[in-house]
């Protein structure tokens, strides 16, 4: 018979769960914490940055949120927005008006005094770097015994330089394009100093008036004064003068003389080399017909661009 008085053994499972430090419900709340500062710092951000109008526009807006919304309020910041009540650009420093209150000022361009100021910038690089051609003559032995054949000065064109003959020291052999050894030495150290300014370059070859006939009538001054020219174009460039910035290679053969006076002087036998101005550049480009109106501004849009980026010779 079995006992009744006994009472049951009962056995309790306690499980435990993950809490206190070791759990996961605090990051839960660390990261609203940090989500609240963040939108706290960008409210305070963007009411730091927002102008006096657009707060006012703002305060407007939660005054009045119907009316705003719907027609626009004065002081709601609707003067640039397509959509009323909308707010102006955040980097204003007044308070906004509406659009049509202000009628903003016309600007106008004196391209006369643009065109003035820039050939005069134009014309001091020009001389800048007369004065450190001439300077490079003086300190360069090889080029300060043949100082008396390299004529610098400033014309309506440009800065010339002419490379004459002198009547012991000719450029070229007589009838001929081949460039002397120390001829071609000036022109290689003149290509060298050339490409410190963006002008363009043209050359022209003179002869004097004593008639060629060597090689008979298909032959001539003209023949043998482009031959010339081009010749120095090619010592030029050997030098390190950019191809590019050629326009320009005639032959002219006695028609300018050097020495009206005397017009078979050797003198008259020169290689000239004009850095041309942009007043000849564009002469030249329209090949002696006058600009357009039309394209006027956009010419003097360019001086303006050349002005600001071209680098002044020293």
């Amino acid at each position: 018979m079995s006992d009744d008085t006994r009472q049951p053994i009962v056995i309790k499972k306690i499980k435990k769960s993950g809490g206190g430090a070791h759990g996961g419900a605090w990051k839960i709340a660390y990261a609203d914490f940090v989500t609240a500062m963040m939108a706290f710092f960008m409210l305070m951000w963007l009411l730091g940055s927002t102008t006096q109008g657009d707060l006012q526009g703002i305060a407007d807006y939660f005054q009045n949120p119907l009316k705003v919304s719907l027609a626009g309020g004065s002081g709601s910041g609707d003067s640039s927005s397509v959509i009323q009540g909308g707010g102006k650009d955040l980097t204003a420093s007044h308070g906004q008006v509406k659009a049509g209150d202000v009628k903003a000022p016309k600007k106008t361009i004196n391209l006369q005094k643009l065109k003035a100021e820039y050939e005069k910038a134009e014309q001091a690089r020009l001389a800048g770097l007369k004065g450190e051609l001439e300077s490079l003559i003086d300190a360069s032995p090889t080029l300060k015994q043949f100082k008396n054949q390299l004529l610098l000065d400033l014309t309506s064109e440009g800065l010339r330089i002419q490379i004459v003959d002198e009547k012991n020291r000719p450029m070229f052999d007589s009838a001929s394009s081949e460039v002397k050894s120390y001829a071609r030495l000036i022109l290689r150290e003149i290509g060298k100093t050339l490409n410190k300014v963006e002008n363009h370059v043209s050359l022209s070859g003179h002869t004097d008036s004593q008639p060629f006939s060597n090689r008979g009538r298909d032959f001539s001054n003209w023949e043998l004064s482009t031959n010339r020219a081009n010749a120095s174009r090619r010592e030029l460039v050997a030098g390190g003068m950019r191809d590019d910035k050629i326009m320009r290679v005639v032959g002219m053969s006695s028609t300018v003389l050097f020495d009206k006076q005397d017009p078979y002087n050797p003198i008259n036998r020169r290689i000239s080399i004009v850095i041309m101005n942009k007043r000849t550049e564009e002469a030249l480009l329209a090949d002696g017909k006058a600009v357009e109106a039309d394209s006027a501004p956009e010419i003097e849009k360019s001086m303006l661009d050349s002005q600001t980026t071209r680098a002044a010779v020293h």
